[in-house]
């Protein structure tokens, strides 16, 4: 009987995570208007000193970001940006541009 309540919990605890990840996506895409502006809707840059985010390791793009929140990296645009998101907004947008496959080619 136990063993069942602890497989029934885990399920109900994967599923929680699952729809959590989910909205984290539906709600970075939302929150990365002035991303796109040099990184692009679609991760791919607009900008030749901007760089691609489309693929990148969810956890690159949260350090990332965080570092540049704190001052712990420097580059005086991307600190403004950062400096306006809250940790959750961080960590959607990572999310979001983590999951757009990097396309090579035209």
């Amino acid at each position: 009987m136990h063993k069942r309540m602890y497989i029934l919990a885990a399920i109900a605890v994967g599923l929680t995570l699952t729809q959590a990840s989910a909205a984290d996506l539906v709600r970075g895409k939302k929150v990365m208007g002035m991303c796109q502006v040099c990184h692009g809707k679609d991760g791919i840059a607009k900008l030749e000193e901007a760089p691609n985010l489309a693929g990148q390791k969810e956890s690159y793009l949260v350090k990332a970001l965080m570092d540049y929140k704190t001052g712990a990296r420097q580059n005086e645009q991307m600190a403004v940006v950062a400096s306006g998101l809250e940790d959750a907004d961080i960590a959607d947008v990572a999310a979001y541009y983590a999951s757009i496959p990097f396309k090579v080619g035209p």
